[in-house]
C-alpha cells in the first residue's frame, strides 16, 4: 500500500511539471535540420543531469540530460514539455543546444512552483559520445517515464554503474551528486508556471 501511494503522489508531481504532457508539439526535425543546427561546445565534455523539484512538497517533478561531447551538446529530455520551433528535436533529444538554447531551456523549468537542480560532472570524450548515442537511439519516451529513462542512459555507461534504474527523479539527482567530481547549482526564478509563455517569448526572441 505504502509502495502504491507512493508511486501515485510521483506520478502527480509528474504530471504538475510536465513529465506527462505529450511533447510532440512539433513533429520530428529532418536530419538536414539536424546537422543544420548542430552546435560544438568547445569546454570539457561532460553530462549535466536537470531535476526539477517542486517547491511546495520538495518532490522530485522531471529529469533531463545534457550531453556535452565532441560531437555537439544535446538535450535528452523525455516525455518533456519544453520545445521550441527553432530547437529542433527528435524523439525527445534537442539539438543545436548553444549557450542561448541552453539557458533558455534551464530558465523555462524554474518558476514560481518549480526550481531546478543542475548537476554537471566531467567526463571522457568517449563517454560523452556514448551517453550521445545512446539517447539518439532510445526512441521517445512515453509519459512519465523520464526519470526511468534517464537513469537507464546513465546507468549502462562507464563510470556511472552506480546509478540505478528509478523512476524518482530526486533519488537519481541523490546518486548522481556522490559521483567523483559533481558540481551543482539550483537555479530558483518566479515565472508563472505557464511554460508555453517561456517558450513564446524565447521564438520571438529568436525570431527577431
Amino acid at each position: 500500500m505504502f509502495h502504491r501511494a507512493t508511486v501515485l503522489a510521483a506520478l502527480a508531481a509528474l504530471a504538475l511539471a510536465g513529465c506527462t504532457t505529450p511533447s510532440n508539439q512539433y513533429p520530428n526535425a529532418t536530419p538536414e535540420e539536424v546537422a543544420a543546427a548542430r552546435y560544438v561546445d568547445g569546454g570539457p565534455t561532460k553530462l549535466t543531469l536537470y531535476t526539477m523539484i517542486n517547491n511546495t512538497s520538495n518532490a522530485g517533478a522531471h529529469s533531463s540530460l545534457m550531453i556535452s561531447a565532441p560531437s555537439q551538446r544535446v538535450v535528452f529530455d523525455p516525455a518533456g514539455s519544453v520545445r521550441a520551433r527553432n530547437v529542433p528535436e527528435v524523439d525527445d533529444v534537442l539539438y543545436g543546444v548553444t549557450p542561448e538554447v541552453a539557458d533558455f531551456y534551464a530558465r523555462a523549468h524554474a518558476r514560481e512552483s518549480f526550481r531546478v537542480r543542475i548537476q554537471s560532472v566531467e567526463v571522457p570524450p568517449e563517454v560523452a559520445e556514448q551517453a550521445l548515442r545512446a539517447v539518439e537511439a532510445y526512441g521517445p519516451v512515453s509519459q512519465s517515464r523520464c526519470t526511468r529513462a534517464t537513469s537507464s542512459v546513465l546507468g549502462e555507461l562507464p563510470g556511472f554503474e552506480r546509478i540505478g534504474r528509478t523512476w524518482f527523479p530526486n533519488s537519481l539527482a541523490d546518486e548522481f551528486a556522490q559521483l567523483p567530481g559533481v558540481t551543482e547549482q539550483v537555479l530558483r526564478e518566479a515565472d508563472s508556471d505557464d511554460k508555453r509563455l517561456a517558450v513564446a517569448a524565447f521564438e520571438e526572441s529568436a525570431a527577431n
